[in-house]
């Protein structure tokens, strides 16, 4: 083990296995043919990554930050009142599903999701002290795709939209940028900060995979906010070369343009070559090199404060080996865990970038030009 560099808040708690997204078969419930099994959104991969992390040694060389509940005043700033009310009427039952007939979940699952909402908030607010440089909430429920008054994609609540207006209400941190790098699109905070030209927003994201109505390149901001939601659709099958190529040509240049005071980071292990939701081919060294990048900017425009949020991921036999190797990179620590996969994986061709994906990254770079 070789120590850490870096102070790296970690935030998990146990509670948060607990949400119930039922016995569906990966996505529809369970009924006449469709036997019963278990939703993509499970706590399989989330507590096998906490797993990992405490198995491999790396927890101690983390500091561990506490979760608490949010308030309906924070979540407020963001959802409607009517969402939040329909959220607790059914939680407080057998459970609902959230609004798109798409993100089930159980009994007390509000309670779990302020849980995390509170716990990212609690992160932020740590970066922000410097308390720590750097922070990872393992939340869940996720939460990217969230809107103000409807849960969508297995997400209740916006973990990063609420981390992000209650420091914008409470510390004096006006400018934030978020890096979304979920095989989906981060159609939540787009919604949420459309006319916010002091949030930039940066989503990669496989192209038409979900939502499919959303997430393209011309979907640049409103009319008071043009330039500051920048989408990166990336072509099925891209791999670490393509990814790194638009966080280096897009993400990177735009948070340059723009000084954030702090950046979020929307963290999704699904555009894993394992993954069941996604097909895209990114290896846990391509996370840790998104992850390297981020810091890197964050380094030279806000003293490298960088908040983490975990989202997506539904391997869960990958996600662990992924998330252990951001973390490693967030906290300068080495632990002797290696990733198996890496065998089939690190040397695909797949990894090439290509003149089709080169071709969307270059039309998303055009849009930073609007940024002031």
């Amino acid at each position: 083990m070789k120590s850490a560099t870096r102070r790296t808040g970690y935030m998990w708690e146990e509670r948060f296995a607990w949400h119930d997204t039922g016995t569906a078969a990966g996505i529809w419930p369970s009924g006449g043919f469709i036997q019963p099994h278990q939703a993509f959104e499970s706590s399989e991969s989330k507590a096998r990554f906490a797993g990992l992390v405490e198995v491999s040694g790396l927890s101690k060389e983390l500091v561990r930050i506490p979760a608490r509940v949010a308030s309906d005043d924070e979540i407020l700033r963001v959802h409607t009142a009517d969402y939040l009310a329909r959220l607790a009427e059914l939680s407080s039952g057998r459970g609902g599903d959230a609004g798109d007939g798409a993100t089930p979940f159980g009994a007390t699952s509000l309670d779990i999701a302020r849980l995390a909402v509170g716990g990212l908030i609690h992160s932020a607010e740590a970066v922000v002290r410097g308390d720590v440089d750097n922070a990872y909430a393992l939340t869940r429920p996720p939460g990217h795709h969230a809107e103000p008054d409807l849960g969508r994609g297995y997400c209740l609540l916006s973990n990063v939209g609420i981390a992000i207006e209650h420091l914008r209400a409470t510390t004096g941190i006006e400018r934030v940028a978020i890096v979304d790098y979920d095989v989906h699109h981060g159609n939540g905070a787009q919604r949420i900060f459309w006319d916010d030209p002091n949030v930039l927003h940066v989503s990669l994201h496989q192209h038409r995979l979900f939502p499919q109505e959303s997430g393209e390149l011309s979907e640049i901001g409103g009319e008071s906010a043009e330039g500051y939601n920048i989408n990166i659709p990336l072509p099925a099958g891209t791999g670490n070369g393509g990814y790194l190529h638009a966080i280096r040509q897009v993400a990177v240049p735009a948070i340059q343009k723009f000084k954030p005071e702090v950046i979020f980071v929307s963290s999704g292990f699904d555009p894993s070559a394992l993954d069941p939701l996604g097909c895209m081919t990114v290896t846990s060294d391509g996370f840790r090199m998104f992850a390297r990048e981020i810091l890197n900017v964050a380094d030279e425009v806000c003293n490298g404060r960088v908040v983490f949020a975990h989202e997506g991921g539904y391997s869960p036999v990958h996600v662990p080996f992924c998330g252990v190797a951001v973390l490693e990179e967030l906290s300068g620590a080495r632990t002797d865990v290696v990733d198996p996969f890496g065998v089939s994986f690190d040397d695909s061709p797949a990894h090439e970038l290509l003149p089709h994906q080169a071709q969307v990254i270059e039309a998303a770079a055009a849009v930073t030009k609007l940024i002031k």
